[in-house]
């Protein structure tokens, strides 16, 4: 399976929030503690985020929910992909990652379904 980064230029943080799956409060609040993540703002205050800020915030999100660093271990560990050049690499594969991740409780949802071992909405949905 061949996996794209977001095709859109710029995204709202709800945008960002449905992709990410994270809360606006959890995004605002790391871009306080990583200084990479600082999107722009439009004319109206709003944040706007670029395809390469998503996939940062992907690259975030494994390392402290899935690798369970610290903020502070996350960011040494940016640090270390940076000074290595392995940071744009690492973002895509942590994207794809996720992307694996919920494709793959998806389709045991789909699975359930058709076993009748389910009611029909998304795991997600009922918790």
């Amino acid at each position: 399976m061949t996996t794209t980064r977001p095709v859109q230029e710029f995204y709202s943080i709800g945008e960002v929030c449905a992709l990410t799956d994270l809360k606006p409060h959890v995004l605002r609040y790391w871009e306080s503690q990583f200084r990479f993540l600082n999107p722009a703002k439009n004319r109206s205050g709003n944040r706007v985020y670029k395809s390469r800020e998503v996939e940062l915030i992907m690259l975030v999100k494994h390392l402290l929910y899935t690798e369970k660093f610290t903020i502070d271990g996350a960011r040494q560990r940016m640090d270390q992909y940076r000074r290595t050049g392995e940071l744009r690499a690492s973002a895509r594969k942590a994207f794809e990652v996720e992307l694996a991740a919920e494709v793959r409780a998806a389709i045991e949802d789909v699975v359930k379904v058709l076993d009748g071992r389910a009611d029909g909405r998304p795991s997600a949905a009922r918790g």
